[in-house]
């Protein structure tokens, strides 16, 4: 295992600086790790809630809102599981040394993409142009 790269407190990547150098992909790294274990943290207090809920309410109107409530809950734990795998695949591609680039044309995504999505896998306009072309190709 490589030693850690220090990284301040207050780092953010800058366009002056080598691309996807080790600063930068420690910074993306940890906020990747952070915001897995914030999901992570977060899917074990609904598990917990939902866990302690199931209580007999005997009012239909309330029932219904709750399961309405639980049904919500329980779309976007989903949602948020499948985020999950998209972040695992980020920290792979870091490993890797693919982070940064554009699976379509293999250019740079810009930093700014990059931290506020660290998911991100193609450049805004490739991304742009994938989704016009689902527009088109989309069966209705």
């Amino acid at each position: 295992m490589k030693p850690e790269t220090f990284l301040p407190d207050d780092y953010r990547p800058a366009e002056d600086e080598p691309f996807m150098n080790e600063r930068q992909l420690e910074y993306f790294r940890r906020k990747l790790m952070v915001w897995k274990e914030d999901i992570l943290k977060g899917s074990q207090e609904t598990l917990a809630e939902l866990a302690n809920s199931s209580r007999n309410i005997p009012d239909v109107a309330d029932r219904a809102s709750e399961e309405t409530d639980r049904a919500l809950e329980l779309r976007t734990r989903d949602r948020q599981r499948k985020l999950i795998s998209k972040i695992d695949a980020a920290l792979r591609r870091i490993e890797n040394g693919e982070f940064g680039y554009c699976e379509a044309t293999g250019e740079r995504i810009s930093l700014k993409r990059l931290d506020a999505r660290p998911i991100a896998t193609m450049t805004l306009q490739a991304q742009e142009a994938h989704e016009r072309n689902e527009r088109v190709h989309r069966d209705d």
